[in-house]
């Protein structure tokens, strides 16, 4: 972490859209000398049904060989839901594959270790050329647990390679229930008044871009990220910035929330001078030849 001695970011304006872990990205920021503006874009709802339970039956019954776990949310919903010690014992039968630090941390406090570990950037292209080097899953059953949203690239691929896949969806992301806050935050985002954005997920982009078209403030919000720096945290949150004709400034190298502030803080100022530099010299250049 970069001392605040030595913050680059001094005074300049930081919006995040981050819901779950909002007070810590706010330390985070105002650590690194910026001026947070964390506004949550996203809340999690429980899906209604017995998924969990249909689940474990399935596990009980050695009807499933593989359990992907992309989420650690979807894990600890599970243990709530069922009874832990049954939930650990039907998972122990299984091959377990982890994407990224949580799951991990959630198997843990089930005394279960996974055989398989997706490294960084945790997207499902890693996800499948790691389950290809290290337990193929032709003529498998696998089971997903979703964190909120389907990953259709991810069934997809495991079923071209032969998986029978269970799609296990425990929660689904919605808008916040008092939508003010996020309108008044995507306005100023597209009026002024902001250095940098930060976007730690897909869904806060699509919930930005959301909320900004019903506004009616999509064409401004684009154009206007000509003039501060976009940051997205990773590969898979970077393509839906792009898909939304939004620029990715700056990426860390590491797809974590502290890396990405370190990153703002370390590389953030020059980048964003350059930017509006360069975009001064486009508009000077095309009053000039009109």
């Amino acid at each position: 972490m970069v001392p605040a001695t030595e913050a680059r970011i001094a005074g300049l304006a930081v919006m995040a859209f981050e819901s779950r872990r909002a007070s810590e990205l706010e330390s985070l920021i105002r650590r690194q000398g910026g001026v947070p503006m964390v506004v949550p874009s996203m809340r999690e709802v429980p899906l209604q049904g017995d998924a969990a339970l249909d689940l474990l039956r399935e596990l009980e019954a050695g009807r499933i060989n593989m359990v992907i776990a992309l989420t650690g949310v979807g894990l600890r919903t599970l243990a709530e839901r069922c009874s832990p010690e049954l939930l650990a014992a039907s998972l122990a039968r299984t091959t377990l594959v982890a994407r990224g630090p949580k799951p991990v941390a959630e198997l843990r406090k089930l005394g279960l270790t996974p055989q398989v570990r997706v490294p960084e950037p945790n997207t499902w292209r890693e996800i499948l050329s790691t389950l290809d080097a290290q337990a193929p899953v032709g003529g498998l059953r696998v089971a997903i647990l979703e964190y909120g949203v389907t990953n259709e690239e991810l069934t997809t691929g495991l079923e071209l390679r032969g998986a029978e896949v269970l799609r296990v969806a425990l929660y689904r992301w919605a808008l916040p229930e008092d939508p003010r806050p996020l309108r008044e935050a995507v306005t100023r985002l597209a009026t002024g008044g902001v250095d940098f954005v930060l976007f730690t997920s897909r869904r806060q982009v699509e919930h930005v871009m959301m909320t900004a078209d019903e506004l009616g403030l999509a064409n401004a919000l684009v154009e206007r990220a000509r003039l501060m720096l976009v940051a997205s945290i990773g590969p898979v949150c970077s393509e839906a910035l792009l898909r939304h004709g939004l620029p990715v400034d700056l990426e860390p190298e590491h797809p974590k929330m502290g890396h990405l502030v370190v990153a703002v803080a370390q590389r953030g100022r020059a980048l964003l001078s350059a930017k509006r530099a360069a975009d001064e010299r486009e508009r000077d250049s095309g009053v000039g030849t009109a």
